[in-house]
């Protein structure tokens, strides 16, 4: 994604107008729309402001993503309580139908003891809590998912 299409993005999730953002930078509306159509580019100085204007960090804003945005929201605004009544197989399995149906099939006992045991051992070595230590080994089988791709 370009820069102009970042500072789009973020001006249209600030829910500002050219002329406003334009107005608080003390810039034209047609440099507002230079920035976004990648004719030309804000200064370091105008960069600070457009990312404190949309509250965001400056590499957020080089890298501004509204979807991403938009789901680490929608993970924020979420109760601890919310997400303990979602069942979260049956939503994720809409999308990856295995998830509702490896039951059947997939000795889980057998994975459950193994998995255990890497949960364990990061307990112990590094001193995570249960939550740490599952999110941790969620991250390594990310990673290495990511790898193989």
């Amino acid at each position: 994604m370009s820069l102009g299409s970042s500072l789009y993005n973020a001006r249209k999730k600030s829910g500002l107008s050219q002329e406003a953002v334009a107005e608080k930078l003390g810039v034209s509306r047609q440099t507002i729309s230079k920035w976004e159509l990648d004719e030309t580019l804000p200064d370091i100085r105008q960069s600070k402001k457009l990312s404190q204007l949309y509250h965001l960090t400056l590499d957020e804003l080089i890298d501004f993503d509204i979807d991403q945005k938009e789901i680490e929201e929608a993970i924020e605004n979420i109760s601890d309580e919310k997400q303990q009544k979602i069942d979260w197989t049956s939503v994720w399995g809409k999308k990856y139908p295995v998830l509702t149906t490896y039951q059947k099939t997939v000795a889980i006992s057998d994975y459950a003891t193994k998995i255990q045991n890497l949960l364990d051992s990061l307990k112990m070595q590094y001193g995570y809590n249960d939550l740490d230590a599952m999110l941790v080994l969620k991250d390594i089988l990310a990673h290495t998912w990511n790898s193989k791709k």
